[in-house]
This record gives C-alpha cells, structure tokens and sequence, in this order.
C-alpha cells in the first residue's frame, strides 16, 4: 500500500491524538503522565500552525499511520534556528518505513526554513528510535541522567543533534 506525507489537517486530529495517547500510556517516548483530549491536540495544533512549524502525517490508503512535527527547543531568541522533533508512528504500522518517511520529510522542511540544528530528545533506553536517529546522521551529545521519572523508575534522557547546514 502506498504512503503518502503530507500537512495534517484538522480532520487528522482524532487519529494524532489516539498516536499520541497510545504512546503516553506505554512508552516513555513521552514523559507525560495523563492523555490528552481532542481540544489539547486542537490547541497544540493551532499554536504549531501559527508558530510556522510543521505538523505532517503519514497516510497509508486512507489511514493516518503516523505523524511528525518540529517546534521550539527553548524560548530564547538565540534558540531561534535549533528545533526539536518528534516523529510517532501508529502501532499498526511500525516496521514498514513510515518513521523514515516522516524522519527525511521533516529535515527537508528544517533545511527549507532556514533552520541550523534538530534536536531529538529521547529516552536513553529506547535503542530503537536511537538506532534510527543515527540513520539520519544524528550524534549523540549528552545524558541527563535520572532527570525523569514514569512507570516508577527513573529515565536517562539522551539528546541527539542533527546539524542541518
């Protein structure tokens, strides 16, 4: 089946939220604790649009199979050019190449903006999405160690750079 990227619309908000729910719930790809309802995502959404940022999905038939995004890494006017990412991919469709999709789509747009540096910040244990940051050229440039906690243990957050120009 092919998969197509393209900019979320306001009709693929349900789907997000259900990616992203998912991953709060079992995984410590994100830090949050509790999910997030429909207006949370549309807020987030609306704030990523009028910020300039990105939001893109990945459509495979009719069926958003993931979805990716970059925005602001600190808020200081010297962060300016740094973005960080995040790149989630429906359960139902990991494996088959849709993360690197997403992955080559949002570089693309960095590098189309302007932008010097993406940052992605991901849980030290999760050597799957570390595995594919290095794909991409991304390096690993610190641990902060034991600075979260989820499912009653502490995490080590890894930061992984891109250098875009």
């Amino acid at each position: 089946m092919q998969t197509t990227i393209r900019p979320a619309e306001a009709k693929d908000l349900p789907k997000i939220l259900e990616i992203i729910n998912h991953n709060i719930l079992h995984s410590t790809a994100v830090y949050d604790y509790d999910t997030r309802s429909l207006s949370d995502i549309q807020a987030w959404f609306n704030e990523r649009l009028q910020s300039g940022f990105p939001v893109i999905v990945a459509e495979s038939g009719s069926k958003i199979a993931g979805y990716a995004t970059y925005g602001t890494f600190r808020f200081k006017v010297g962060f300016r050019f740094t973005v960080e990412h995040s790149v989630y991919v429906s359960e139902k469709y990991n494996g088959q190449g849709i993360g690197k999709l997403l992955m080559a789509e949002l570089i693309s747009l960095a590098k189309k903006q302007g932008l010097h540096t993406m940052i992605g910040c991901i849980d030290n244990d999760n050597k799957g999405s570390i595995e594919f940051h290095k794909k991409f050229g991304f390096t690993e440039e610190g641990v902060l160690r034991q600075s979260g906690y989820k499912f009653d243990r502490w995490l080590d957050l890894l930061f992984m750079q891109l250098m875009l120009e």
